[in-house]
Formats: C-alpha cells, sequence, structure tokens
C-alpha cells in the first residue's frame, strides 16, 4: 500500500491528517504508484515563502511546492516520490475565496501536486486536463 508521511509543522484541524493521507494513498494506488511512498509537509506562508526563494528565486508565498526526489522522465522511479509542502494559511484563504472547505482545498492541493511528483506540468491547456482529473478525483475520494 503507497505510504505517506504526514508532517505538520502547524496546528491541524481535527481529523485533516487521516483524510489527506487517505486521499494520496488511494489517488497512488489509482496512478499505478502503489508501492511508493511521499511526504506531506502542512505548514505556514513564512515556510513555503523560504523554500520558494531558496530554490526559485521568488520571495512570495505560494499554496503548494512540489520536490520530486528524481528527474522526472528518468526511467528508474526511487521508492520515495518526493514531498509536497502546503501552506495551511494559503489554502484557508484560497478555500474562503472559492467558498469551500479548507479540507477541498487541501485535497485540491495534493493532489496536484501528486501529479507534479509523477513528472507532469501546466505549460499548455492540454497539459491541465491531467490536473484537473486528478484534482477531482481527490475530491470523489
Amino acid at each position: 500500500m503507497a505510504t505517506v508521511a504526514l508532517v505538520a509543522h502547524v496546528r491541524l484541524p481535527r481529523g485533516i491528517r487521516s483524510k489527506l493521507r487517505r486521499v494520496l494513498q488511494q489517488l497512488m494506488v489509482e496512478l499505478g504508484q502503489g508501492d511508493k511512498a511521499l511526504t506531506l509537509v502542512l505548514t505556514d506562508d513564512t515556510e513555503v515563502r523560504a523554500l520558494k526563494k531558496a530554490h526559485w528565486g521568488e520571495d512570495i508565498p505560494t499554496d503548494v511546492l512540489s520536490f520530486p526526489s528524481y528527474e522526472p522522465g528518468d526511467p528508474f522511479v526511487p521508492p520515495h516520490l518526493g514531498d509536497i509542502v502546503i501552506s495551511l494559511e494559503t489554502a484557508q484563504r484560497q478555500a474562503e475565496a472559492l467558498g469551500h472547505s479548507l479540507e477541498e482545498e487541501l485535497r485540491v492541493l495534493a493532489a496536484h501536486a501528486l501529479w507534479h511528483l509523477l513528472g507532469h506540468d501546466h505549460r499548455s491547456e492540454t497539459e491541465w486536463a491531467g490536473f484537473h482529473r486528478v484534482q477531482a478525483r481527490a475530491l470523489e475520494i
């Protein structure tokens, strides 16, 4: 079964930890990655901003970052796919702006980042289709 290590650097709402872990595990299985693992870090804007500046040179917070543990396209995919880092603060603001729950927003962001870990990007509208598909599926689980 897929393994999701969840690390919380902020206080989490009740029940979020187990729900996010279950959603990501199910998605990983459905995407043929049931024998893999990943780490999900839930943190705040300050930490995400620092990571974005250190790795992308951009001094702004964002909602989610993904750090693959391999170069997408490599024939060997390691047992640990990589790390997903989500700002709970930004996720909460986005959820409120979109009129849905924090849990829904976290599901969408986690699924989005998982798709990135699997080597996908969204430089064109065609590439966005995969993101939309896994994000919608995350809301169904």
